[in-house]
């Protein structure tokens, strides 16, 4: 009974660490449109000076290369690849909310692929127990 209590109480006050990335590729922009959402503490932790200038809270379309360390920490933790070759991202907005940062990017393709290869890498240096929770959507495959 006392070793059930503890691992609630731990459990209780232990954080959580995740990241959500969801990738929808559509067929009419051959691109690939992407929503990530990360805990913005955890995001000043990992990337080591990084502020986002919330102002209202929305930061639209292409402002967000005003947020150039939040750019560069996602191409640097991010990578999509198709048939074996990086995607370069395109802003496209992001929201700072009651300590959620959402972030939406486009991701363009110029031809048919193959193959798709995500690699999410954000903050897996900072928790051992970090979650990088991936959906991958292409046409019929969800995955």
């Amino acid at each position: 009974m006392l070793k059930i209590f503890l691992i609630l109480i731990f459990l209780a006050v232990h954080p959580v660490h995740v990241s959500l990335l969801s990738i929808d590729y559509t067929e009419e922009d051959n691109s690939f449109f992407v929503f990530l959402k990360l805990y913005y503490d955890d995001f000043l932790l990992d990337a080591a000076g990084c502020v986002i200038n919330e102002g209202n809270g929305q930061t639209p379309g292409n402002d967000l290369s005003l947020n150039s360390c939040l750019f560069r920490y996602i191409e640097e933790k991010l990578d999509i690849c198709v048939n074996n070759q990086k995607l370069k991202a395109e802003p496209v907005n992001l929201l700072l909310e009651d300590n959620e940062l959402k972030i939406n990017l486009k991701y363009g393709i110029a031809s048919k692929f193959d193959s798709v290869t995500v690699s999410n890498r954000i903050m897996t240096e900072l928790y051992d127990d970090q979650a990088n929770m991936i959906i991958l959507r292409v046409m019929d495959f969800e995955e």
